[in-house]
């Protein structure tokens, strides 16, 4: 069916394939046209005086009308091989056949009740031969000759029967079933021959393509030598690659030609070394890099060769291709740089410091000496990465690894671990010394100040060292234990060195034992809050309490806020503590006298943690506090970070109607531009500024003095910290600040005590 053209199978392209099929009609509609006239002119000389003239006329010319309007169609059918043949093209080509096989039955009816027999049959050898006829012009299209073909059999069957000659009748049905067979197996073989044909053609447009490429390609070459290894056919691609004629080339030494001057001195690259072996040897070879030297250039080429035979099995040399694959070469080369080098600073990376401590440790091994890794981490470099950008911080890691170059000898390698980490690895530290004088070394000279981009830069560096392999015996067992000396470093406030000792494990064993403690302390209820009370200057009256944190930890005991604090910022754990802290303070403070205020501390963690400002909401939601009794402190490290995602947090925490306290002022390193750009509620001055103003220390008393006055000018309160003597609190007192917070008028206490001090009549101290 699908021959036909009556239906599509899945396993096939048949609008294609159809299209081929119909498009050899154009070509023999003519000679079908001549036959078919041909035909009609004699059935009209049988029937010339039997038949009037004028229907035998009006016959022919519909047969012309009939044929005229299929060669139309059989002509806009002419490219359907080139595109695909639509359906409806299809039914117009058969409605055509249709059309013509009923003129054709007319004879047959109409005509033959005229004549006599031997006319009849006459009619009926005209009616085969135009059958044999469309059967061989149109083997293509076997649709169009099983329509003509099944009419004019029909016709024939109904007019023999008519007359009586039931032979003839059979005889014209076995006729037109015997057409129609053949005509679709001739449709098959037309169409298998087709595809053939068109399938050949398109492999060999395939070949000649790649054969044309392979040819006019810049990169690839034959080449081809005899037994004694000297080039022979010579293809001009090769002389190209080669940077001589092919005449200058014909009967030259293969190797000679590549090798360059080291055909003379004998000193040939392993890799062409490796290729004549081959060659030698007489082996066939696939893809060999070998170093090649063309007009004076290093060059890489890529090689296949295959040994010649001649007909009676005797070595005859060799054929083979080759390509250049320098620019390749270079590009793997440097992919290669990349995976072992650090892109920004040129530094070894990770990786390649990793190696080359593996290989100072195997070596420390066989020789029974030492070897030392040193980790080291830039002091304060993330304030400068955050406040001025990363393009300066990348600079600086570039000026910081310059430094680092310098201080190496052969014996060290320096490499980059990432961010702000570098290491030093040195192969042979026998001399304990030398591990630490890079150190000192490296400190010193990193704690330099740096001009990056009209910039003065100071950072430090804190290094931590291992000594292998008395520190460990493998490479991540040194490196682990590097970096928790230099965690001991950084503890210890930075820009020190230390070495390793089995103690620092203890250490870190602790820290983690606290930290899962600490995870677990607000399900267990640990954490109390204490309040500080902060006084007015004049009249000593509480003005507001300070909530401060403690951890009375069931398994350690009580901890110190300056070591868990730090631990629940590092590890995040501040976030959801501080949101307990603000919804405890705030529901103690619902129970204070309506003029008292409740201060709360604020890390930088929770102020750019996305659901810190719904916290403080809910937080004043549950306990009814007014906003206006709620101050928040802050320190000028909040704004180190995200300085611009701070300052929308605490506007947004102002127009709810809280203030917000600067806490430790003067001992950051933009205050007043923190002031310009934020007007906050009070500014809070460091206790050290308090004790140099009670030492008598003139910067400190000037500094108090132009912090009240800016401070009044900006409408703003001030508070000093840490009063603890009478003598403080008088001279605080004459630098005209408002508020007043120390031991001297009370120390952190619990809720309950806080409570009391406001059921005392006059209080003056707590």
């Amino acid at each position: 069916m699908a021959v036909l053209g009556l239906s599509d199978t899945q396993d096939g392209d048949w609008g294609r394939l159809r299209g081929l099929q119909y498009s050899s009609l154009a070509r023999v509609t003519q000679v079908r046209v001549i036959a078919h006239v041909i035909a009609a002119l004699a059935a009209m000389k049988v029937y010339f005086g039997t038949v009037h003239l004028a229907a035998l006329l009006g016959w022919f010319a519909a047969l012309g009308a009939s044929l005229y309007h299929g060669a139309m169609i059989d002509k806009s059918l002419v490219d359907v091989d080139r595109r695909r043949i639509g359906r409806d093209e299809v039914q117009k080509q058969t409605y055509s056949s249709i059309a013509i096989a009923l003129v054709w039955v007319v004879p047959m009816a109409a005509f033959a009740p005229f004549g006599d027999g031997s006319q009849q049959l006459e009619l009926w050898a005209i009616t085969a031969m135009l059958l044999t006829a469309s059967a061989v012009l149109l083997s293509a299209v076997p649709l169009a000759n099983l329509v003509f073909a099944g009419i004019m059999a029909v016709s024939a069957l109904a007019s023999f029967a008519w007359a009586g000659s039931y032979e003839m009748a059979l005889l014209a049905v076995l006729f037109g079933v015997v057409i129609t067979l053949g005509a679709i197996e001739n449709a098959r073989s037309f169409l298998t021959a087709r595809i053939a044909e068109s399938a050949m053609a398109e492999k060999s447009e395939v070949v000649s393509m790649l054969l044309r490429e392979f040819e006019e390609g810049e990169a690839d070459w034959l080449w081809q030598i005899d037994t004694a290894r000297r080039v022979r056919a010579a293809s001009p691609r090769f002389a190209f690659a080669l940077g001589l004629s092919p005449d200058d080339i014909e009967g030259k030494p293969f190797i000679q030609l590549i090798a360059g001057p080291a055909w003379d001195t004998g000193q040939f690259p392993s890799s062409l070394h490796d290729l004549a072996e081959r060659l030698k040897r007489r082996e066939s070879f696939s893809n060999v890099l070998v170093r090649v030297t063309i007009n004076g250039q290093q060059r890489w080429w890529e090689l296949s060769g295959t040994p010649k035979l001649t007909d009676s099995g005797a070595f005859d040399g060799f054929r083979g291709v080759g390509s250049d694959v320098t620019e390749q070469r270079e590009s793997s080369e440097k992919i290669a740089h990349m995976a072992r080098f650090d892109t920004l600073t040129g530094l070894p990376n990770r990786m390649m410091v990793t190696e080359a401590l593996g290989e100072a440790m195997r070596y420390a091994d066989q020789w029974r000496t030492r070897c030392a890794f040193l980790m080291i981490d830039l002091d304060r470099f993330k304030s400068v990465n955050d406040t001025l950008g990363h393009l300066v911080g990348d600079q600086l890691l570039a000026r910081v690894s310059e430094r680092l170059k310098s201080l190496v000898t052969d014996n060290e390698l320096c490499g980059r671990l990432g961010g702000d980490e570098f290491a030093v690895v040195i192969r042979d530290a026998s001399d304990h010394n030398r591990v630490t004088r890079v150190a000192e070394a490296v400190i010193e000279l990193l704690s330099r100040p740096y001009e990056v981009d009209h910039h003065t830069l100071y950072i430090g560096a804190s290094v931590g060292s291992a000594i292998g392999p008395r520190d460990g015996s493998t490479v991540e067992t040194l490196m682990r234990n590097a970096d928790l000396a230099l965690y001991r470093s950084k503890e210890e406030g930075g820009g020190l060195h230390f070495g390793y000792e089995p103690a620092l494990h203890a250490h870190a064993e602790e820290r983690r034992k606290l930290e899962f403690s600490l995870r677990r302390a607000l399900e267990k209820n640990e954490l109390v809050l204490h309040y500080q009370p902060v006084v007015d200057a004049v009249d000593e009256q509480i003005l507001s309490f300070e909530a401060l944190v403690r951890w009375n930890s069931e398994e350690h005991g009580f901890v110190s806020p300056g070591k868990f604090i730090p631990l629940a910022e590092d590890t995040r754990l501040i976030v959801p503590i501080g949101e307990w802290v603000l919804r405890e303070a705030c529901r103690e403070a619902v129970r204070w006298p309506a003029n008292v205020k409740v201060a709360v501390n604020v890390s930088g963690e929770q102020l750019l943690d996305p659901g810190f400002i719904p916290s403080v909401v809910q937080a004043l939601s549950m306990s009814g506090l007014p906003a206006q009794r709620l101050e928040l402190e802050v320190t000028e490290s909040i704004f180190v970070r995200d300085a611009s995602t701070a300052r929308q947090a605490l506007e947004q925490i102002m127009s709810l109607g809280c203030g917000i306290a600067l806490d430790d002022f003067g001992t950051g390193y933009s205050s007043l531009a923190y002031i310009r750009d934020l007007r906050f509620s009070t500014i809070k001055i460091d206790r050290t500024f308090v004790q140099g103003a009670s030492a008598g220390s003139p910067e400190s008393l000037a500094i108090i003095r132009a912090v009240v006055a800016m401070a009044e000018s900006l409408e703003m309160s001030t508070t000093a910290e840490g009063v603890e003597t009478e003598r403080e609190l008088e001279i605080i007192r004459g630098l005209g600040c408002r508020k007043i917070q120390g031991f001297y008028f009370g120390r952190p206490m619990p809720s309950a005590e806080a409570r009391n001090l406001f059921s005392e009549a006059n209080i003056r101290r707590a």
